[in-house]
């Protein structure tokens, strides 16, 4: 960990060295975002991973650094920029996979046609749109991870094509292709690709009402897979410094992670036939208060319905996520989050994960 931090050091002075001496003027931005919580688990024989241990000993209540984010931007020209993350939360366990969260080169030819190669988060949702320390709710969704572990959100490694047009009906797009197998691995696992497309329309200015149309087709492990998505989002003001916001979105498509997880006597059918779906509905109140140092506050609750198999093994997950948060400063750079995520199964199924739990959670964070 010295040795990282003391190459940061060289790099921040030979970056500031090279943009005195070279004749091209490059620009390096530095932000950085901590996030650390303290959780508790309603019951004992739950572990915060949402684990039932039929033995009783489980660790119910924690303190963590949830994120120890750096990220490092660099204007190179007028058209390209290089943007590296990292997540130094990450060596708290094995980091293999982890900790380098966004590598990637982009190149601007103009407001339609824009490039980006490098690892990233492809765009195929709402969640998609904003870093997690904005979110309006204590982390992302259950239907997010589980895409994400599929290849289709979260940090993929490939190229995207992205621009927006500008008129009376103002449209966003992203084309991507991508590896599909994660973050930080040495190469692909098989030799598909996840091809993905997100159109995002702006249907109205005032409200700031949006709407995004997400598809994608794969080949993994020589078997066509597909997701699909839409979305809409909007900000409602109530009065002068009342405001709603409000965002839902539901997806669909194949969970070929699980198909090919399990053992092959396991398996009932095709890959096509293992299928997961979900829904989420995120309103958001929030009361602009900027009184000395607090900004806002604001109340939310998340509900989120998700199947993981529903043709096959369904047992269906509903989350609730009740949150107040207070924001101090302007744009989250000092925020305070208390909530409970309530989780519900169809069935509970001892000694797994899917097993109902109330976990609370209290949740710090600075954005430097």
């Amino acid at each position: 960990m010295i040795t990282f931090i003391t190459c940061l050091g060289f790099f921040n002075s030979y970056a500031q060295e090279a943009v005195k001496t070279d004749s091209v003027k490059v620009k390096i931005t530095m932000k950085g975002l901590f996030q650390s919580r303290y959780s508790f688990s309603t019951h004992k024989d739950i572990d915060l991973n949402g684990l039932h241990h039929t033995d009783g000993k489980a660790i119910y209540n924690d303190f963590d650094i949830k994120r120890a984010r750096l990220q490092f931007a660099s204007k190179i020209s007028d058209r390209t920029d290089v943007v590296l993350l990292l997540n130094l939360a990450d060596f708290k366990s094995d980091p293999k996979n982890k900790v380098l969260e966004n590598a990637y080169i982009t190149y601007r030819l103009n407001q339609y046609i824009n490039l980006k190669m490098g690892q990233f988060r492809p765009a195929f949702g709402l969640e998609d749109m904003y870093p997690v320390d904005v979110i309006k709710s204590m982390d992302y969704s259950n239907q997010y991870t589980a895409f994400g572990n599929n290849g289709w959100q979260s940090f993929q490694i490939g190229a995207s094509l992205y621009g927006a047009i500008k008129s009376e009906l103002p449209v966003k797009y992203e084309i991507s292709v991508v590896n599909g197998n994660n973050r930080n691995q040495v190469m692909d696992n098989d030799n598909g690709k996840h091809f993905s497309s997100r159109v995002e329309l702006g249907l109205q200015k005032r409200l700031q009402i949006k709407m995004g149309l997400n598809g994608g087709l794969a080949l993994v492990s020589g078997s066509r897979v597909y997701a699909s998505g839409i979305d809409v989002s909007g900000i409602f003001p109530l009065a002068k410094k009342w405001s709603l916001e409000l965002e839902t979105e539901v997806k669909q498509g194949n969970n070929h992670t699980l198909f090919y997880g399990l053992d092959s006597a396991k398996r009932t059918g095709s890959v096509a036939q293992y299928q997961m779906r979900g829904m989420y509905i995120l309103p958001n109140l929030r009361y602009a208060i900027n009184y000395h140092r607090l900004s806002s506050l604001e109340f939310s609750c998340r509900y989120e319905y998700f199947d993981n198999d529903f043709k096959h093994a369904s047992n269906a997950r509903q989350t609730w996520t009740p949150m107040i948060s207070a924001e101090f400063l302007k744009a989250y750079n000092a925020r305070i989050q208390i909530g409970v995520n309530v989780d519900r199964y169809k069935r509970n199924v001892p000694a797994t994960t899917q097993y109902n739990n109330e976990l609370f959670i209290i949740q710090v964070q600075s954005r430097l």
